[in-house]
């Protein structure tokens, strides 16, 4: 195989529960356009493969349905652990020259499936893309950074690329084409290294302590105004002043009309 699309088969986040709602995130029909377009470009069949039980067969016949020419499903429950999804979809990829990943998936995934896979095939990576232009030898990427800034990347293969969801709009599928989908089969291997359960641990978030010296103060309002930070808050924004009751009166009267909140006069 040459050209290689993974695809991830996820519950839609409203309907968990329901298979019927279940497909490809956004990111990854990007990942399936651009593997496509690369294999009419180079005159190659795309490889769709996926990782999960028998009701992932779904996402792998939309990608037959849009052009890839072969399918491959990676028997596993979808509670797997990220590392091993990578170890078992590299095991079958081996020969692999170009990988098409989405950056993320619908169930908030970490995203750092593609690093592994380029890491099982010493592969180049070019990860969080956000603008593909396709050559005959090689691919131009443009790579979201920190801060707003963007990186240029001259890929060449082998090399995994993961792109966000809205590089590229998945071309539909003619009703012939998802007439074929539907009764091609479907290739399902085992996994070649032992699949493990991804253990999610969730709990209300709780900010680190921190030690801070106890507040210094010979009253407790001064003690308090440090603790708050009321002193430094009344050095920024004003003056404090000592005065008799009309004259305080005066002043709170002139500082009002200064700033506008009474007319002159």
């Amino acid at each position: 195989m040459s050209i290689v699309a993974c695809l991830k088969w996820v519950s839609h986040p409203g309907e968990p529960h329901d298979e019927r709602f279940a497909g490809m995130s956004p990111a990854d029909q990007s990942a399936l356009e651009f593997a496509l377009r690369q294999a009419a470009l180079l005159g190659t069949g795309v490889t769709a493969i996926t990782v999960g039980p028998s009701g992932a067969d779904k996402v792998l016949r939309d990608a037959l349905a849009c052009g890839a020419t072969r399918a491959i499903r990676i028997e596993a429950p979808t509670t797997a652990a990220g590392t091993d999804v990578a170890t078992a979809i590299a095991d079958h990829i081996a020969d692999a020259e170009w990988v098409w990943c989405g950056d993320y998936s619908l169930d908030r995934g970490a995203g750092s499936v593609p690093a592994f896979i380029a890491a099982h095939l010493g592969a180049e990576q070019a990860l969080g893309v956000i603008h593909v232009d396709l050559e005959a030898d090689g691919v131009r990427a443009t790579r979201r950074l920190d801060g707003g800034r963007r990186e240029l990347l001259g890929v060449r293969s082998p090399a995994v690329v993961s792109v966000e969801g809205a590089t590229a709009r998945l071309r539909r599928a003619g009703l012939q084409s998802l007439r074929t989908a539907a009764d091609t089969v479907i290739e399902v291997v085992p996994a070649t290294t032992p699949i493990h359960r991804a253990e999610f641990m969730v709990r209300p978030y709780r900010p680190r302590a921190r030690e801070l010296p106890a507040p210094a103060g010979d009253s407790p309002l001064d003690r308090l105004r440090l603790l708050t930070d009321a002193a430094a808050a009344s050095a920024a924004r004003g003056e404090m002043v000592t005065l008799e009751p009309a004259d305080a009166a005066a002043r709170i009267v002139q500082v009002l009309t200064d700033w506008g909140y009474l007319p002159h006069g």
